[in-house]
C-alpha cells in the first residue's frame, strides 16, 4: 500500500447540462478516495455524458447498444513512457439518476459510488467472477463509508 497524500489532478467535463450533476470538486474528492492507499499521483478525465452519448461510446467500445452508468478507460502508455495518467471515466448522468431512483439512494451516493467504482477500475480492479467482485464491493464499501456514505450494494 502507498502511504501519504494522494495528488491528483482530475478534470472533469461535462457534455450536457450540469443541472442535478456534482461539481468538479466532488468528482475530485471522490476520486481521491479511491486512489488513497493504492497510488500516489494520479491523472483522471472525468466525463459527465447524457443518454445518446454514453449509448454511442457503450456500443462503440463494448459493442452495447445501451447508455451504462460508468466506462472506465484505463491509460495504455507506451513502454518506458512514466507519466501518472491514470485514464478516463465517462459518466451517464440520466443512467445515473435513473439507477438512483430505482435504488432508493441519494443522486450524490450514487455518484460517489459509481466515481469509487470507476477509479478501481482504472486502478486494474476487476469483477470478472465472485471472488473479484466480492474483493472490490469490499473496497467501495470501505472508501465509501469513509466519505460518509452508506453501503451502497445493501438491499433492503
Amino acid at each position: 500500500m502507498t502511504r501519504g497524500p494522494v495528488q491528483c489532478d482530475i478534470g472533469v467535463s461535462y457534455g450536457m447540462s450540469r443541472k442535478g450533476v456534482p461539481a468538479p470538486v466532488s468528482f475530485k474528492r471522490w476520486a481521491e478516495a479511491a486512489c488513497q492507499g493504492r497510488i500516489k499521483r494520479a491523472d483522471i478525465a472525468i466525463r459527465i455524458v447524457d443518454a445518446p452519448e454514453g449509448r454511442r461510446l457503450n456500443h462503440h467500445y463494448r459493442g452495447k447498444d445501451y447508455a451504462t452508468n460508468v466506462l472506465s478507460f484505463p491509460a495504455e502508455l507506451p513502454a518506458g513512457v512514466q507519466l501518472p495518467l491514470l485514464g478516463d471515466l465517462v459518466i451517464c448522468a440520466p443512467v445515473v439518476a435513473k439507477e438512483a431512483a430505482e435504488q432508493g439512494k441519494s443522486l450524490a451516493a450514487h455518484y460517489a459510488h459509481l466515481t469509487v467504482h470507476g477509479v478501481l477500475h482504472l486502478l486494474g480492479l476487476d469483477h470478472e467472477n465472485p471472488r473479484e467482485a466480492d474483493a472490490m464491493e469490499i473496497i467501495e464499501r470501505g472508501i465509501l463509508a469513509d466519505l460518509g456514505f452508506a453501503d451502497p450494494y445493501l438491499v433492503d
